[in-house]
């Protein structure tokens, strides 16, 4: 591809670069637009990654050759600078919050996770009333739609193994495919709509989240620290390479081993999981283990972008091919029946505040972009305490879940 007549040529990788600056300017001009103070946000990064997807995906190959590894790199560069980011945020605060709210979080992610689960088995038994007679073929299909209803890749890929043969596994990609788009957009506008519809305070809201959290933030400075560089990126760094490590651990789910199914945390899980620790600490002896909040500020809003169109770019290409409408109603079934229930549970049984519930419901539903936006509407950055907490125990019961929907049916 040629730009201005062919004087300023763009080919190969720079390509890619002007293709993901390009996505972005624009989406964050639509994610601007606000109806009713309601707007997608950075969640508009993603719609723009979805349509230059359908459209552009080939252009993108021709370029680039294998497209699919660029574009996960993209992916997962984004994804690891986001969670990383809001571990470090949250590290401080996160487990005092997690000692005194420790069961609320693990019911909250259980009743989300089975929710979604029940919803998912309910989609099973429509498909079979409306003439679907092959049950290996529907589960595999609706078990890619419940992974893509959360946006959970580790559930995706969990549920690919669990099938087996190569068909069955284009199946789950399929349903995974079609379900993640409103996966993603779902949980970002129920994050904004809930307050609004409730007229809620957000002051107010702040002020108990602060106060339910039963912690106030670590005393780390309690001498002179040895700063690694002025924007704490060295820290950040190792946080990455050792969660990185961390996430590739394979636990085994079957007398098979390492051959059969197995869990891990993936990069996202321990990417998390590490930069809490790095946060709560904050300090190795001597030696400054926080990065500056405004450097985590930028890294948490670039490594959301970046992941939103990897993803988005990945999940336009095949929405065009793969959409059946039936499979995108249940892949909204699967993700609003969840939400709703999880909330009303969390209001009404566990009496969490709306924000902690908020926060809990984006860990819960595993969704990375609707965190993002939760933290500009409710105005704190303390919510990400709140998702840290209960996206682990939904991470679990996803992958599980998952893969229960093909051996059960």
């Amino acid at each position: 591809m040629t730009l201005f007549g062919g004087v300023i040529p763009v080919t190969g990788v720079a390509f890619l670069v002007f293709c993901v600056f390009a996505i972005a300017a624009i989406g964050y001009m639509l994610g601007r637009i606000t109806i009713k103070g309601v707007n997608l946000g950075t969640a508009g990064v993603f719609i723009i990654a979805l349509v230059f997807g359908c459209l552009f995906y080939d252009k993108l190959g021709e370029q680039l050759g294998d497209v699919s590894t660029a574009l996960k790199i993209v992916e997962n560069m984004g994804l690891i600078l986001f969670v990383s980011s809001v571990g470090f945020i949250a590290g401080p605060k996160f487990f005092g919050n997690m000692k005194k709210n420790f069961t609320s979080y693990v019911l909250l992610g259980l009743v989300i996770i089975i929710s979604g689960g029940l919803a998912a088995v309910i989609c099973m038994f429509i498909g079979k009333a409306t003439g679907e007679t092959n049950m290996e073929k529907l589960s595999a299909i609706v078990s890619g739609v419940f992974a893509g209803a959360l946006t959970s890749t580790p559930a995706f890929s969990a549920a690919k193994e669990a099938v087996g043969s190569e068909e069955m596994q284009q199946l789950v990609s399929v349903g995974y495919g079609i379900a993640y788009i409103f996966g993603v957009i779902g949980v970002v506008l129920f994050v904004q709509l809930m307050p609004k519809i409730l007229r809620v305070d957000m002051k107010k809201e702040r002020e108990n989240l602060v106060a339910a959290s039963g912690a106030a933030e670590s005393k780390k400075n309690t001498g002179k620290l040895i700063d690694l560089d002025d924007f704490g990126i060295a820290p950040f760094a190792l946080a990455a390479i050792i969660g990185l490590v961390i996430g590739a651990i394979k636990i085994p789910l079957s007398s098979k081993g390492l051959d059969g199914t197995t869990f891990s945390l993936t990069s996202t899980g321990g990417c998390l999981l590490t930069a809490l620790v790095f946060g709560h600490f904050g300090k190795c002896g001597k030696i400054n283990l926080m990065p500056n909040n405004s450097a985590l500020k930028v890294f948490r809003e670039l490594g959301l972008m970046l992941f939103l169109i990897g993803a988005g770019i990945s999940g336009g290409a095949r929405f065009v091919q793969e959409f059946k409408i039936d499979y995108f109603f249940y892949g909204m079934l699967m993700t609003i029946v969840p939400m709703i229930i999880g909330f009303f549970f969390a209001k009404y049984v566990l009496k969490i505040s709306l924000l902690n519930t908020l926060g809990s419901i984006t860990g819960g539903m595993t969704s990375t972009p609707a965190l993002g936006t939760l933290i500009h509407v409710a105005g704190t950055e303390d919510v990400a305490a709140a998702y840290a907490a209960t996206y682990p125990i939904a991470l679990i019961a996803v992958v599980l879940v998952s893969q229960l929907l093909i051996i059960f049916f």
